[in-house]
């Protein structure tokens, strides 16, 4: 115990060495937001941060285009091999128009300074139970392409044991509830015609899509309170005097548990087909990116945190708001334990808001955001030199993941 709460020092000292530099990665990422799939200047800042300690092995452009790995320590890491791979993730991407209104800068700083920090309070890993490598990954295109889900299927995260991360928010919090998700693309297909001189040689596909929008509204009465479907017609027409003969809606749709999905799905598209069946049009409804697993809590990994961030101040809600979010990471914590807690940046503002944004860029957030890397660090600390917790942070991954599924 004694030598672990040393190395929890030790890299508290080191990430606060490091605050100018870190600081800077995230102002740099914040002052050039990029799209999800866009982030050629945060991947180049990043890939730079690690590549100024040499002990770090850099694969820049990883799997996806700005995506990266950094790794540290013995060759290994295979589940089954005598080594213990660590990985903490950065996320990067900014939102249209208002830019990081979610803060992903910070996520980036988070997973770097946990990281470097990790490594300083390893050294050379005497008196280790297993020996430890760190990987930390750039995880691009969060708010919109899940780069997560490509990674998985690359195999980034094959070689993994266990992850971390950390989302700022409006309160200190281990786990939220982060929701499933899947994106709806439904286009109807009519018959243009005078909307004045002969309406009736019409087939208006713009009724088509206000029947289905309805439609849903409609089903919202009879859904569960914790599901969630929301929507915009994307496409309604040209011109007031032509019948439309094509629009188009996107809906997300949303429930706690991905198993519970597929009938939201369900009831979803006879809306959108019945609206096809009212108005003559043809339909078409396709579900084209990927979906969003719901994130699986890890109570080891929980409680841990909270200890290791209420030693450094942190005061965390007994009930946290309720949050209808998603997240790629819902995916990777469902092929490998992991947390993702959600941290106080010192503002009120609520994600997705020229005013988060803000608070993303503002100096005052630093001492939120590094005693997060720190706790994060902390928690790493624990499970590498504690095998019992090893065990139980896996026996918990086992137990959820069976929940799940019934």
């Amino acid at each position: 115990m004694e030598k672990r709460q040393q190395m929890k020092e030790d890299l508290q000292l080191f990430i606060d060495d490091q605050k100018n530099e870190l600081y800077s990665v995230s102002q740099d990422i914040w002052s050039r937001p990029e799209l999800a799939g866009e982030e050629t200047h945060a991947h180049d800042r990043l890939v730079h941060f690690f590549t100024q300690d040499r002990a770090w092995t850099i694969e820049s452009h990883y799997t996806l285009q700005t995506a990266f790995r950094a790794s540290w320590g013995p060759v290994g890491g295979v589940k089954g091999d005598p080594v213990l791979n660590v990985g903490f993730l950065c996320e990067y991407d900014a939102l249209p128009d208002i830019g990081h209104g979610c803060g992903h800068n910070l996520i980036a700083e988070v997973g770097a300074a946990a990281a470097v920090g990790l490594k300083a309070a390893l050294g050379n890993q005497t008196e280790l139970p297993i020996p430890v490598k760190i990987t930390v990954l750039g995880t691009p295109a969060e708010e919109d392409i899940g780069g997560k889900i490509d990674l998985i299927k690359a195999g980034a995260f094959s070689d993994i044991d266990l992850v971390f991360m950390a989302h700022p928010a409006q309160q200190d919090v281990s786990f939220l509830p982060c929701v499933a998700l899947t994106e709806v693309s439904v286009k109807y297909h009519g018959k243009a015609s005078h909307a004045s001189a002969y309406p009736w040689e019409g087939v208006n596909a713009l009724d088509a899509a206000v029947l289905a929008y309805n439609n849903i509204s409609v089903l919202r009465q009879q859904l569960k309170p914790d599901w969630r479907l929301h929507g915009i017609i994307k496409h309604g027409g040209v011109k007031p005097n032509i019948i439309p003969d094509f629009t188009e809606l996107q809906f997300y749709l949303r429930t706690p548990l991905l198993k519970d999905l597929c009938v939201l799905k369900e009831k979803a598209v006879a809306c959108f087909r019945a609206a096809a069946v009212a108005t003559g049009c043809e339909v078409e409804v396709t579900f084209p990116g990927p979906e969003y697993h719901n994130i699986l809590p890890n109570a080891t990994l929980a409680n841990l945190y909270e200890n290791n961030g209420r030693s450094l101040g942190m005061e965390f809600v007994e009930q946290p708001a309720n949050f209808s979010g998603s997240t790629d990471f819902g995916n990777v914590s469902s092929v490998l334990p992991g947390i993702h807690p959600f941290f106080y940046i010192c503002t009120e503002a609520f994600n997705h808001t020229k005013e988060y944004t803000e608070a993303a860029g503002a100096e005052k957030a630093q001492s939120f955001t590094l005693r997060t890397a720190k706790a994060l660090a902390m928690t790493a600390v624990d499970v590498v030199c504690c095998p019992d917790l090893l065990r139980q942070v896996r026996e918990d991954f086992r137990l959820v993941k069976l929940r799940e599924t019934r």
